[in-house]
């Protein structure tokens, strides 16, 4: 019997070790969308549901990125065969000491969603490895 009680002590102690560890939902960076980034006023009108046009992503992580060259990919979602397929991609240049970084229309960067639809979009290393990435529809 005294085994019992020892077995069922420290499976009690492993249980509880269980709960009281630190869970975090979200422990990398986030990417989400608003209308516009304004220096004074900050993200306008932040949503995952836009009507056609330019928008801009937002990148917020509580780390250093350490990205240089990085890319917006979007790839909408194609109701016929249920797979989202390559749409489009931008090109920047980034600091790697940023922690938040807004990516918008800029010379040669035209990113608008010309198209309704749903699309999955990623911020890419210059590998081509996903370090983020968000869902939108497009109305």
């Amino acid at each position: 019997m005294n085994k019992l009680k020892i077995l069922f002590v420290l499976f009690a102690l492993v249980f509880v070790s269980g709960f009281t560890s630190t869970a975090n939902a979200q422990n990398g960076p986030v990417l989400y969308f608003c209308e516009r980034y304004d220096a004074d006023q900050g993200e306008i009108s932040i949503s995952d549901r836009f009507y056609t046009g330019h928008l801009t992503v937002m990148v917020k992580c509580d780390y250093a990125l350490g990205l240089r060259d990085c890319y917006i990919q979007y790839d909408k979602y194609n109701q016929r065969t249920g797979s989202f397929e390559y749409y489009k991609k931008f090109t920047f240049e980034v600091t790697p000491d940023m922690k938040y970084i807004y990516f918008s229309k800029t010379k040669g960067n035209d990113m608008s969603f010309d198209e309704t639809g749903i699309y999955r979009v990623f911020l890419l290393d210059a590998k081509g490895k996903t370090m983020a990435s968000g869902l939108i529809e497009i109305i």
